[in-house]
């Protein structure tokens, strides 16, 4: 018989249909509420015929019951080969167009074939992210998107699931264009619609530090624009999880334009690099470049960390006020420093945001993309939607098994993710 035991741990008692299988096929098992989604090291693991416990926390796991379930082998045996059948796969999608490139793989269009529902899917390279040593990077963006689903200005994870050379996200899909993209050709934007991105901005950072999680790479380009006009921030590789409100950290990372100084410095530093990084897009989006900007690096740091912040009267009183907070370089005075996300909320530049409308999305956008349906892409690069869609992307029959292969498909246990079946591609 096997036994499913509340919260903490099930046991399979002598044998069990799963003995003998692949745990890379056991996806999903759903049982009376109880969805598991295992890998190796999960579900699947040879018990060579012994009394064997499992601690459930070791798993990927939805748990929405806490009472015992008590099925037969015949019943397990069905809901294994149902896992085979039912796991998802790159070929369950049609891969329609390349809609952005990153350093360990690409971003495409793609329509399920069943529900015919669009995704954006992101396809990682498994080989040049062990060469770049990024494992952690790649399983803390899973953990954060995981996190993230009922945001409603933080991009949603419907699977993760992976091959023996690829990892796959499957995310919302988003083509109202890059906030980058709309800066370049707008170059500035009015300071009521500026406004209305940086608060919804601001909810995402302060939603993410409610987690313990700083965001560390805002940006033009991580932040996207749905078909309705509201902001998608995506992109969560960055991330640093498990970072306390009076927690620091040290590593040094993201993008030369919007560093603060204390990483530049490779000083301690908190969650309040999140602020310096909207008050640097904040600025862009006003005056039409990052505030410290310039085409020599070198220099551009020296601004950042001895230049003073020029700010011309064209901005409101009340904006200028929160640049200067924001941007302020010593991070011990910054706005937000002690009450994080609250401190801007009740700034005087965000007095005309109803936050509980811009939260239930009631706040009509200032700016609505011209979009006609999802296969509009006439917001992305067109760099990348003339690329040709590799049949490597789905096609994992003829991949030829090296060492290195090898060493790529057992790297990333516990990748896989699934919602609930009944939740699965709404």
């Amino acid at each position: 018989m096997l036994f499913f035991f509340n919260e903490t741990e099930h046991l399979f008692k002598n044998q069990h249909p799963f003995k003998n299988a692949p745990s890379k096929y056991c996806h999903l098992l759903v049982l009376k509420g109880i969805a598991l989604t295992g890998e190796r090291a999960g579900i699947g693991n040879s018990v060579s015929g012994q009394t064997t416990f499992y601690n459930l926390h070791s798993l990927s796991f939805n748990l929405y019951t806490q009472y015992i379930c008590v099925i037969s082998f015949q019943l397990a045996y069905r809901l294994y080969y149902i896992c085979l059948s039912n796991r998802i796969k790159p070929c369950d999608f049609d891969y329609l167009k390349i809609i952005g490139k990153g350093s360990f793989g690409k971003v495409l269009l793609a329509r399920h074939k069943e529900t015919e529902q669009y995704y954006a899917v992101k396809v990682l390279q498994k080989k040049i992210i062990l060469k770049k040593k990024e494992q952690k990077h790649i399983m803390a963006e899973r953990s954060v998107l995981m996190k993230n689903i009922k945001h409603p200005f933080l991009v949603g994870l419907h699977y993760s699931f992976q091959t023996t050379d690829k990892l796959y996200f499957v995310l919302d899909y988003v083509n109202g264009g890059e906030l980058f993209y709309h800066l370049q050709r707008e170059r500035v934007f009015l300071e009521p619609r500026a406004r209305f991105y940086a608060a919804e901005i601001a909810s995402a950072l302060g939603y993410l530090h409610s987690l313990h999680i700083v965001y560390r790479d805002l940006k033009p380009e991580n932040i996207l624009l749905d078909s309705q006009g509201h902001i998608v921030l995506t992109d969560f590789g960055l991330c640093k999880e498990g970072l306390e409100p009076n927690g620091t950290t040290t590593t040094f990372c993201g993008t030369p334009e919007y560093l603060a100084p204390e990483v530049l410095q490779k000083q301690a530093y908190d969650r309040t690099v999140d602020w310096w990084c909207l008050g640097s897009v904040l600025y862009e989006m006003l005056y039409g470049l990052p505030p410290f900007y310039s085409r020599n690096t070198a220099e551009m740091y020296n601004n950042i960390l001895h230049k003073s912040l020029v700010l011309k009267p064209n901005v409101s009183n009340a904006g200028r006020e929160l640049l200067e907070g924001l941007l302020q370089k010593d991070r011990t005075k910054r706005l937000g420093v002690k009450d994080d996300f609250l401190e801007l909320k009740y700034h005087t530049f965000f007095s005309p945001i109803n936050w509980d409308d811009l939260m239930a999305r009631k706040i009509s956008p200032p700016f609505v993309p011209s979009v006609t349906g999802p296969t509009d892409l006439r917001h992305f690069d067109p760099e990348f939607t003339h690329l040709p869609v590799s049949t490597s992307l789905f096609n994992t029959d003829n991949l030829h098994v090296t060492s290195s292969v090898r060493e790529a498909a057992g790297a990333f246990p516990g990748f896989s993710y699934g919602p609930p079946a009944d939740l699965a591609f709404q």
